[in-house]
């Protein structure tokens, strides 16, 4: 075991403290009668979050630790254009949620992703369409997890497991507690550390590498794309910027708002400080690449030859090595708050679907807001738990992630696209649109989770834009589908 960093696991003690007693603090201020308003209180914060919290906590559930780190790692090895891809896709895909998708949801007083689904096509296509995003928010949880604990282990010297268990315990604890309530005032808390952590951390870093002017130079040197490469390029940009709108973590958060203006608008307003909050990791990781890393560390060349192994190692590098010890530990706190704003999020957005969509719709619709309150609870406990396991257990995690991100543009985009605004979509054309997308995104195999492709797409070097195609082809299909088969399946009304 490495020795540890006192100072960082000080402060990461008392920032974890600091979140619970938050987290706690906040689950009171909650009402305590057994009524349904009291439920919608645990679930969406009484559908009256204050202007300004909504807006923190809907941009710290984007603003996660793979985004700080992953913006980070990707301008280190890749420049700015590819750096800056997920802060502005993800910026994106809540500017358009806000213009076009929360309005309609909060409208119609929904309590989950999945409801308009049961309105629109019935609870059996709903429960088929409930899978991918629960799965996709599991495995999520599980990725973040990893992540911090891999940057625990270099900065702290803890082992893994403990960084994990740590992590995962209190997130658990306050989210069962206290629900979105919980999770939205510890947001606050998080968030301005993040800003705070990471921006102290930016003018050591770029100073070490040369200044500004050097490291922006050094990133953009080689911006340029090939006609492939900007193929490839809008590809990946569709799926962060459309595939980021169908999550039930971002629409939580936007049926917690006051009324559907509220709700719009606060959208459109993290998009913005969201693609402000990709500024720091995206200097980082170009700083990082000005910067001798032969001469940081325990022993010369060591850390240069991790780095060539792993990229997403930078950040945490950064931190350990090349800042002062006191910014070490305001940048550290800046990932920790990263990841828990993500998994507390996470894990209260599955849960709720599963409680409220499965259980209480599918298996006891007759149960009382005491009861599914209960089980709301337990369900946060068992996904939190699946999703620790998973970080343990599961190798290919973050394939796993990137797969299931997958399935979320190509498969729940059409279908919620169609269910809200598509008078005429039916749950044939919904069924038939969801066998064309997985097939065609199937089709295209994934090298990382050895999946070989099972349909014959050009081969352009891996650019070809099957995800796009898959989830056009779905739309397509279950908008057809639909008309054609109005009189066997007559489409149900979204306000019935």
């Amino acid at each position: 075991m490495a020795e540890l960093f006192w100072p960082a696991v000080l402060s990461m003690s008392a920032f974890y403290l600091a979140t619970f007693a938050v987290g706690i603090w906040a689950s009171r201020r909650g009402r305590r009668s057994d009524s349904e308003g009291s439920l919608a209180d645990f679930m969406l914060a009484g559908r009256s979050l204050p202007p300004w919290i909504a807006l923190c906590t809907m941009t710290a559930t984007w603003v996660g630790g793979g985004y700080i780190n992953g913006t980070a790692e990707r301008s280190f090895s890749e420049g700015v254009f590819w750096g800056a891809q997920a802060g502005v896709g993800y910026a994106l895909s809540l500017v358009v949620g806000g213009l076009v998708f929360a309005r309609s949801m909060r409208r119609r007083g929904f309590s989950t992703l999945i409801d308009p689904f049961e309105r629109r096509y019935g609870p059996r296509v709903a429960a088929i369409l409930m899978l991918p995003a629960v799965l996709a928010e599991l495995f999520w949880s599980g990725a973040i997890l990893v992540a911090l604990g891999s940057t625990f282990s270099v900065i702290l010297g803890l082992e893994l497991p403990v960084a994990i268990l740590g992590s995962a315990a209190i997130g658990i604890a306050y989210t069962a507690l206290g629900g979105l309530r919980a999770v939205a005032y510890t947001d606050l808390l998080q968030l301005a550390l993040i800003f705070v952590g990471l921006g102290v951390a930016v003018p050591f870093v770029v100073g070490e590498a040369g200044g500004l002017a050097d490291v922006w130079a050094a990133g953009t040197a080689s911006a340029s794309l090939s006609s492939l490469e900007v193929l490839s390029y809008t590809d990946w940009s569709l799926l962060l910027i459309l595939g980021g709108i169908p999550w039930n973590v971002y629409f939580q958060r936007v049926l917690a708002c006051r009324d559907e203006r509220a709700a719009a608008r606060t959208s459109i307003m993290a998009g913005a400080i969201c693609a402000i909050a990709a500024v720091p990791p995206l200097l980082l990781g170009l700083a990082a690449m000005q910067i001798d890393w032969n001469s940081l560390g325990p022993e010369p060349g060591l850390l240069a030859a991790q780095l060539d192994e792993s990229p997403a190692l930078v950040l945490p590098f950064l931190l350990r090595y090349g800042v002062p010890v006191w910014v070490a530990v305001l940048g550290l706190g800046a990932i920790a708050a990263a990841v828990m704003s993500s998994i507390d999020s996470s894990m209260l957005s599955a849960a709720s679907m599963l409680t409220w969509n499965g259980y209480r719709k599918g298996i006891r619709p007759q149960a009382g807001p005491t009861e599914i309150r209960r089980v709301l609870r337990i369900a946060i406990v068992i996904l939190g738990t699946a999703a620790t396991w998973v970080a343990f257990e599961v190798s290919s995690v973050a394939a796993l992630w990137y797969l299931c991100g997958d399935l979320v543009y190509c498969v729940l985009f059409p279908q919620l696209t169609l269910a809200l605004f598509d008078r005429r979509a039916n749950w044939i054309g919904a069924l038939a649109g969801l066998g064309v997308s997985v097939l065609l995104r199937l089709g295209g195999g994934d090298p990382t989770l050895a999946l070989e492709p099972l349909l014959p797409y050009p081969d352009w070097d891996g650019a070809f834009p099957f995800r796009t195609l898959a989830m056009l082809a779905g739309l397509a299909t279950a908008w057809g589908i639909s008309r054609a088969t109005a009189r066997r399946a007559p489409p149900q009304s979204l306000d019935g």
